[in-house]
């Protein structure tokens, strides 16, 4: 009887030798593609547009910073920002806000458009009441 049991235990001796499997690599090199892809990649271009705007932002630009505070650019230096915050009796509070912790970028312009936008929702919605009222007119 050992001597099935010593024939079984050399088999396994034998199959156990082998190399690694391809197919664990190819497996562990599309999920890095996939997180590379989906993930890192774009994180890293919202990163350079952050910087690139940050760099380029000018006296009169809105700004958010990562505290949360919302203002518009007064005054610019090498490493700051100075931030015009709100306007209290009179006289403006101003902040210094390091330029790295600028969150968001909202030019001048762009601010405008957004107000432009919102006039042409208030229009859509009054031209939307006008068409509601024809037709319940008509049908009644």
């Amino acid at each position: 009887m050992t001597g099935l049991f010593g024939a079984a235990g050399f088999a396994a001796q034998q199959a156990a030798p082998q190399g690694p499997d391809i197919g664990v690599f190819l497996m562990f090199g599309s999920l890095f593609a996939i997180f590379y892809f989906l993930v890192l990649r774009p994180q890293q271009k919202q990163r350079r547009e952050l910087e690139s705007a940050v760099k380029s932002a000018s006296k009169g630009d809105h700004v958010v910073t990562a505290g949360g505070l919302h203002g518009k650019i007064v005054a610019t230096d090498e490493d700051t920002f100075t931030l015009e915050i709100a306007v209290l009796k009179g006289q403006s509070v101003r902040v210094q806000v390091s330029r790295s912790k600028v969150e968001s970028v909202v030019g001048a312009k762009s601010a405008a458009k957004g107000d432009d936008s919102d006039q042409n929702k208030e229009k859509n919605k009054d031209q939307d009441k006008e068409k509601d009222k024809k037709l319940q007119g008509g049908g009644s």
